[in-house]
């Protein structure tokens, strides 16, 4: 290894500006772990909430969960990744972002792994003071514990189209594999950020016929109906917004499906409004905890409305993501998503211009 050394933009204080700090890189790895060397990092919106102090993490922590690099060091006994595909230093890889123990009431008992008491995830879970502390995204290194899956990219497969999908649209995969989205549906999804974006191109994989996203600012609106989207609206009265809504749907009944990716409670609430009676709702953008709502029940149970939760994905979604984007690239171009690319230093930068939607996807190339 000839850096003894490398940077990480580090979160040591909550609303704090993060700090660019060295750690060693490791000369000698575990058995079963992989050190990478970071090609590129996304930003993601569950970034901001971590930065926000929304979700209990330990700091300092490097952020960082959405990441392509290459393979510098393989520990003893890895050979192959998730697939059974060959593994070799020099290899462009990703991987899931969370590891699960496989053995707890969640894992086993209810086949729920994300939900697994024992899952940490790469750039939330681990604390940067703790050896090996390359655990994030945004550093110049990481350092891939045993038991992570690990998936090598072919070369048609565009670094910028993996981190430009990101951990959005392995999350939408598993939400709506959750929910369930029937042949012919009409879907309704609340927000046209990143989770927004890979909802509509999830959904019509499924087999919505007709799509409006709610959102803004306009240049994400735009990318929305690149990837299918038959409406797309920004309207900053509520009132207004229903109605358009509503009149965008057939006879005016409501969607069939309601995809909630805006992160905001009140959201939540609102998506109600747009069912149609005995219809589903998805509640997938409240990933940080951001507070309550106040939410009117009698429409649930008026509407006979079924309600869904996700949380996170698995391994098999991650896969099931790459295979999406390897034969539809054309048809979902996420690597356009990516608008602004930072250098490590510009984490900061980075992260207030997704916090004030100012970038379709912004990204760090260290």
């Amino acid at each position: 290894m000839t850096n003894a050394t490398c940077r990480a933009a580090v979160l040591a204080a909550f609303r704090k500006p993060l700090e660019m700090r060295r750690y060693p890189v490791p000369e000698r790895i575990e058995p079963g772990a992989v050190l990478v060397q970071v090609e590129m990092a996304g930003i993601c919106g569950t970034d901001v909430h971590l930065w926000l102090g929304q979700l209990r993490i330990p700091i300092p922590v490097i952020l960082g969960h959405e990441t392509v690099g290459r393979v510098a060091a393989l520990g003893e006994g890895v050979q192959r990744d998730w697939r059974g595909e060959p593994l070799a230093a020099g290899d462009r890889i990703t991987w899931a972002s969370s590891t699960v123990c496989g053995e707890c009431y969640y894992c086993r008992i209810k086949r729920q792994p994300t939900r697994c008491l024992r899952r940490r995830a790469y750039g939330i879970s681990y604390c940067a003071d703790e050896p090996p502390h390359l655990h994030g995204g945004y550093a110049e290194y990481i350092v891939l514990l045993p038991g992570t899956a690990i998936f090598r990219l072919p070369d048609a497969l565009a670094t910028e189209a993996v981190v430009g999908a990101g951990c959005a649209l392995w999350t939408a995969i598993h939400g709506i594999e959750r929910m369930g989205i029937s042949w012919g549906d009409v879907v309704v999804v609340q927000g046209a950020g990143p989770v927004g974006l890979a909802s509509v191109a999830v959904a019509r994989e499924a087999g919505a016929s007709r799509i409006i996203v709610i959102g803004g600012p306009p240049h994400r609106l735009e990318r929305v109906k690149r990837f299918g989207a038959d409406v797309a609206l920004d309207i900053d009265s509520l009132p207004d917004r229903c109605a358009a809504v509503l009149d965008a749907t057939p006879g005016r009944f409501g969607a069939d499906v309601v995809i909630e990716c805006v992160g905001n409670p009140a959201a939540v609430a609102e998506g109600l409004e747009y069912c149609r009676d005995g219809a589903k709702m998805l509640v997938l953008g409240q990933y940080g905890d951001a507070g309550t709502t106040p939410l009117n029940p009698h429409l649930i149970t008026r509407k006979q409305l079924q309600i869904y939760g996700s949380w996170g994905f698995e391994p098999r979604h991650v896969h099931a993501a790459l295979e999406l984007l390897g034969r539809a690239s054309t048809r979902f171009p996420f690597q356009e998503a990516i608008t602004h690319k930072f250098p490590l230093e510009g984490a900061n930068e980075a992260l207030e211009a997704a916090r004030q939607w100012k970038s379709g996807k912004s990204v760090l190339v260290p």
